[in-house]
């Protein structure tokens, strides 16, 4: 596919919100797009790496005998009130 038709397009200037070399890049390169604060979008050349790393790191847990698991991203807050990371983390995780 071209460059010219992907859904993300390059930003040429530096967005001011990013902090880290690595997020600069991946939002020049219109790799990622930024929902809200802590929040993203992958675009489909992060979606891209994102499926061939999970391809290599999937083979190399299948040649040790190793087993995927997908956990939920909601859970409830007494998993985390056994452990004392509800405190670690604050209020902002909780709501």
């Amino acid at each position: 596919m071209r460059l010219s038709k992907l859904f993300g397009k390059t930003q040429r200037e530096v967005p001011a919100e990013a902090d880290t070399a690595s997020h600069r890049l991946m939002l020049r390169a219109g790799m990622i797009r930024q929902l809200t604060a802590g929040v993203y979008s992958y675009l489909p050349l992060a979606l891209r790496a994102l499926r061939k790393i999970e391809d290599i790191i999937r083979d190399e847990m299948n040649k040790a005998d190793g087993q995927e698991v997908s956990l939920p991203v909601l859970q409830p807050i007494e998993l985390w009130q056994k452990t004392g990371r509800d405190v670690a983390f604050g209020k902002g995780l909780f709501t």
